[in-house]
C-alpha cells in the first residue's frame, strides 16, 4: 500500500450548488478551482429524495432509497398512520465505501457522515453525524475517541443549533465554528493517524443555504436587498474553499481528493399546503377543521371516509389508506393502482399563486426504484422541481404559504450537486464529467483501487 497519508480524501460539503462553484464564484475559489483545472468535474444528480437523508447513504453504499428502505429524514415505522420517525445510521443495512475499504486493510476516519449515528465499529476511527442525539449520547468509535475530542474542542458541537431562527448572528457564528472543528480535527486525525482513508461532511453550506439565501439571490420573493448578509454565502464559500486548502496542505502529494455534495440549492418560493389539498380535493376528511396551522398528528381524522393523507417537507409524500394494509384501509387493493394514478394525475394540475399550472411531478416508488423495501411513500411529491415545499400542517385557510411551517427556511433542495475528482498520478486538465449520479461514486472509487465491488449496485464506472 502507497505510504501517502491519505490514500483518499472525500470532502463533502452537503448542498453545496454547482452553479456558484462552476460559474458564479470560481474566481474567488482557488483551491476548489485549482482542483477543477487538474482534474474531473460535473454535476452530480441526486437521488429522489434529494434529501441529506438519505442522499449520503445512497452515494457511500451505490443503493437508491427503495433499497435502503430510507425515503427522507423521517420515515414510517409501521402501518399506524402516526409512526413517523427519525432514519438514523441502523436504517443502513449495506456497506458503505469505508466499510469495504476497512475490510480490505484500508485505516479510515470517517468524521460527521449523515447515516453514521449512533456511531459503530470501523477499521478505525468515526465521529458520527448530526443526528446524534445529544452532546451525553455516544458519538465515536471507539468510544475514548470522544474524550480526546473534547480536549481538543471543549465546545464540540454536533450540529449548527436552531438554524431554523431568526438569530442570524448566532447562526452564522455557529456555522463558521462548526465548519472550523470539522476541517480542523481532520488535519490533527490525519497528522495523529496516518490513515488510508478519510471523509468528512460539513453541514454548514447547507444550514448557510436554509438561513441566507434570500438575503443574498434578488430573484427570491422575500430578497432582502440591502441586507448585512447579503455577502453570507459567498464569503462562507470562499472560506470553506480556504480550509479545503489548509486541509489538502497536511496530506501527501499524492491524495486522490473528491470534493462533492449530495445535493444543490435553489430559492425556496413558498409552500403548497398538501393536506390542505387532500382535503379540498376530497381525499382526506378530517372530524373538524382546526382555526390554526395544527399537526395532522394533533387532529381527529374520520379514517372510515379517508383515501389519502399526506406529510410535509422539501418534497411531499402521500400515503393511501389501502384496505387489509391499514389498519382502517378502504381502498380495495384491485383498485390501489387506479387510484395511485388518478391521484398523480390530479397533483399535476395543483396550481400557483396566479392559477398557471405549477408544475408537479408523483414519482411511483416502484418505477424509480431498484427495489422497495420498507414502508414507502405511495407517492413522492416534487413542486415545481422543489422551487416550493410541501407543507403537511393543517389550517392554513389557503392552498399557498409564503413561510415554511417548521421555522424561517430561505432555500430548498435542487436535484443536482456537484463532484471534483482530482488524482495527482492521473490528472486530467480540466475534464467535465457527464450524465453522472451519486450512485456512480461508490463503483467508481472501487473500480480505481481495484476493489471488487458488491454485486447490484445501481451506479456505473465514471471516467474520471
Amino acid at each position: 500500500m502507497s505510504s501517502a497519508s491519505p490514500k483518499l480524501i472525500i470532502i463533502g460539503l452537503d448542498c453545496m450548488e454547482p452553479s456558484l462553484v462552476f460559474d458564479r464564484w470560481r474566481s474567488d475559489l482557488p483551491n476548489l478551482s485549482r482542483l477543477m483545472t487538474h482534474g474531473s468535474y460535473g454535476h452530480l444528480e441526486s437521488s429522489i429524495p434529494a434529501i441529506t437523508v438519505p442522499a449520503w447513504s445512497c452515494m457511500m453504499s451505490g443503493r437508491d432509497p427503495g433499497e435502503l428502505g430510507i425515503y427522507g429524514f423521517r420515515n414510517r415505522s409501521n402501518r399506524s398512520y402516526s409512526s413517523m420517525s427519525i432514519s438514523d445510521g441502523r436504517a443502513v443495512k449495506v456497506p458503505r465505501l469505508w466499510d469495504i475499504l476497512g475490510e480490505q486493510g484500508w485505516k479510515v476516519v470517517t468524521l460527521s457522515v449523515p447515516g453514521t449515528s449512533p456511531p459503530y465499529a470501523v477499521n478505525g476511527l468515526l465521529v458520527s453525524c448530526f443526528l446524534t442525539r445529544g452532546q451525553d449520547a455516544p458519538f465515536t468509535h471507539p468510544p475514548e475517541l470522544a474524550n480526546q475530542i473534547k480536549e481538543w474542542m471543549p465546545e464540540f458541537m454536533l450540529d449548527v443549533p436552531d438554524f431554523r431562527s431568526n438569530d442570524k448572528a448566532q447562526i452564522l457564528s455557529n456555522i463558521y465554528k462548526l465548519c472550523d472543528q470539522r476541517f480542523t480535527l481532520a488535519e490533527k486525525l490525519i497528522e495523529q493517524e496516518a490513515p488510508d482513508f478519510l471523509m468528512l461532511v460539513d453541514m454548514g453550506v447547507d444550514r448557510i443555504h436554509h438561513s441566507f439565501w434570500k438575503s443574498m439571490d434578488a430573484s427570491h420573493p422575500q430578497h432582502e436587498p440591502n441586507s448585512p448578509y447579503a455577502n453570507a454565502i459567498h464569503d462562507y464559500y470562499c472560506y470553506v474553499d480556504q480550509r479545503v486548502g489548509e486541509l489538502l496542505n497536511r496530506c501527501s502529494p499524492d491524495t486522490a481528493v473528491l470534493v462533492v455534495s449530495d445535493h444543490g440549492a435553489r430559492p425556496l418560493l413558498g409552500g403548497v399546503c398538501l393536506n390542505e389539498w387532500l382535503i379540498q380535493q376530497g381525499y382526506l376528511v378530517l372530524k373538524s377543521m382546526p382555526t390554526e396551522p395544527t399537526s395532522l398528528d394533533e387532529l381527529e381524522v374520520d379514517w372510515s371516509q379517508t383515501r389519502a393523507w399526506g406529510a410535509g417537507g422539501y418534497y411531499g409524500r402521500i400515503f393511501l389508506n389501502v384496505k387489509g394494509r391499514e389498519p382502517q384501509g378502504i381502498i380495495p387493493l384491485a383498485d390501489y393502482e387506479t387510484e395511485r394514478s388518478r391521484l398523480a394525475e390530479q397533483l399535476a394540475t395543483i396550481p400557483d399563486p396566479e392559477g398557471q399550472i405549477l408544475g408537479t411531478k408523483a414519482f411511483k416508488p416502484q418505477q424509480i426504484y431498484q427495489k422497495v423495501r420498507g414502508i414507502a411513500p405511495d407517492l413522492l411529491v416534487y413542486f415545481a422541481d422543489l422551487a416550493w415545499r410541501s407543507i403537511g400542517t393543517v389550517g392554513h385557510s389557503a392552498l399557498h404559504t409564503t413561510d415554511n411551517d417548521t421555522g424561517p427556511d430561505d432555500a430548498n433542495h435542487a436535484q443536482y450537486g456537484l463532484m471534483i475528482f482530482y488524482d495527482p498520478n492521473q490528472p486530467k486538465q480540466g475534464q467535465a464529467i457527464e450524465n453522472a449520479q451519486l450512485y456512480d461514486i461508490l463503483p467508481s472509487l472501487l473500480a480505481r483501487y481495484g476493489i471488487a465491488a458488491p454485486a447490484g449496485l445501481r451506479g456505473k464506472v465514471l471516467n474520471w
